[in-house]
């Protein structure tokens, strides 16, 4: 199991530059693979290190500052951040940036494997430019672990406060010795019963160390459970659709939701009555079932629709002004702990406030999120993605960007109502998304020939004039029975 999710891994944490830079048209189906006898090179040390652990959403978020010297003879650009093999498969939005400049690019950055059974795995770094011998960079490491957080009681009664356990080390992942370091974490309270070790403690931010000369690899497990009466919103899967209609100016957006919560179980059977109770019209009690999402949508968005297996669902209300649109939704019932719902959501735009014509060429770029969907407070996190972009019939030369890591990308046809061909494609693949990604962008380029804008007029019309012509032959048919 753990060389198949490794295997995974190694896919799913490849980095956005990567992908922005290839505009892949096939599944990513490599990754880099090292030596047995691997080890990072003790190149460099870490003069000063600051790890934050925010625990406020329901899923793991962490940023480390580390000043970084070449401690080595020669320049040096590859730089090495370890992780445990039981880990690495739920990292999501791995990025690394220079913290003076985080106006310029992320760092490339790619997970490694060179043995599927050790307990650390890794992702290498590379530099923009090598660093000189005794020169220093400041690096700002990000990324967000899912489904690590567990609740604790597993089981609580309907109107229960619900805990969660984090566990951690207080000292930073390091390949490589640490001067001085320590570990902050912010909870989202200050009702924190249980926690290990005796933390400096201000409101609800614990601070470990600082710690002084670290060697490398060294880990001091530690954990803590903490009040976080809230749902843990998470997707298994998101399909999402962005059709463009070019002839109509209309931007079709539709997305389907696979959906869990994965707070704690309910200790007895829900009861219709207590839920009630709680939840008046001027009093709602905390509660760690998912009853509503608030999903933003894009200024001057329209027609929306809310439907589950079952079918349309009208508990569902859409506010739209000159100043925002917004799409609330309310499940046919409360989802609580290890509780499902699927269900689809879908509306229109104007295409011209997203889509632009190349002033030379047939060349057309087309700019969307890559996510849209529930915006909450306390977070949702989705282990897959799928996102199709569907172009017009004819499009071709797609190219894309965008800075989320993806898995794979491919371009195809999807065949649709009086298409000849298909309509151009393209599926864009991702895992261990969090709802963060909603500030990313997706930007595809296309060329539409003026010819093909006419293809599926002149469809219509040879369709039109073949039932005209089929009819008129039919009907000078001679039928009669009778001496000729």
């Amino acid at each position: 199991m753990r060389l198949l999710s490794l295997l995974a891994t190694c896919l799913y944490a490849l980095p956005s530059s990567y992908a922005d830079d290839s505009n892949l048209t096939e599944p990513l189906s490599s990754h880099q693979i090292l030596p047995e006898s691997f080890k990072p090179p003790q190149v460099f040390k870490h003069v000063n290190l600051v790890r934050n652990i925010n625990l406020e959403k329901s899923y793991v978020r962490e940023t480390i500052n580390v000043v970084v010297e070449n401690t080595d003879a020669g320049p040096q650009g590859v730089y090495y951040f370890p992780f445990n093999a039981d880990t690495i498969g739920h990292i999501g939005g791995f990025e690394v940036r220079d913290k003076k400049e985080p106006s310029k690019p992320s760092f490339p950055a790619e997970a490694v494997e060179y043995d599927p059974y050790s307990p650390t795995q890794f992702f290498r770094i590379t530099f923009p430019s090598p660093l000189q011998p005794a020169s220093q960079v400041t690096l700002s490491i990000s990324y967000h672990i899912l489904s690590s957080l567990v609740t604790l009681p597993a089981l609580v009664e309907q109107n229960e406060k619900q805990y969660l356990k984090s566990t951690f080390s207080t000292y930073s992942p390091s390949c490589y010795p640490t001067s001085k370091q320590k570990t902050k974490v912010k909870f989202p309270t200050v009702d924190i019963p249980d926690y290990t070790f005796s933390p400096e403690r201000q409101g609800s931010t614990f601070t470990y160390g600082p710690y002084e000369d670290t060697p490398a690899g060294v880990e001091q497990e530690a954990s803590a459970r903490y009040e976080f009466t809230k749902p843990l919103i998470y997707a298994t899967l998101l399909e999402r659709d962005v059709e463009i209609s070019q002839w109509g100016g209309n931007l079709a957006t539709e997305e389907r939701y696979w959906l869990t919560n994965k707070g704690a179980n309910l200790k007895s059977q829900f009861s219709r009555v207590t839920w009630a109770a709680s939840n008046q019209q001027y009093y709602s009690a905390p509660t760690s079932a998912i009853k509503s999402l608030n999903v933003p949508l894009r200024i001057g968005s329209l027609d929306p629709y809310f439907t589950d297996d079952i079918g349309n669902v009208s508990t569902s209300r859409f506010r739209s002004n000159a100043k925002e649109a917004n799409l609330e939704l309310k499940p046919r019932y409360p989802v609580f702990g290890g509780w499902k719902y699927s269900f689809r959501i879908g509306w229109n735009g104007n295409l011209k406030n997203v889509l632009r014509k190349l002033k030379t060429g047939e060349g057309y770029v087309l700019k969307v999120p890559f996510l849209e969907g529930p915006k909450m407070g306390e977070g949702v996190s989705y282990e897959r993605v799928d996102v199709r972009v569907i172009l017009p019939e004819g499009a071709t030369n797609v190219k894309f960007e965008t800075a989320v890591p993806l898995v794979a990308s491919e371009v195809s046809l999807h065949k649709t109502f009086m298409d000849t061909l298909g309509r151009t494609t393209l599926k864009l693949t991702a895992m261990n998304v969090v709802d963060g990604s909603r500030e990313q962008d997706l930007i595809v380029t296309y060329d539409y020939p003026f010819s093909a804008a006419f293809r599926k007029p002149i469809t219509i019309f040879l369709g039109v004039l073949s039932i005209f012509l089929t009819a008129w032959v039919v009907g000078s048919l001679d039928v009669s029975i009778g001496r000729k």
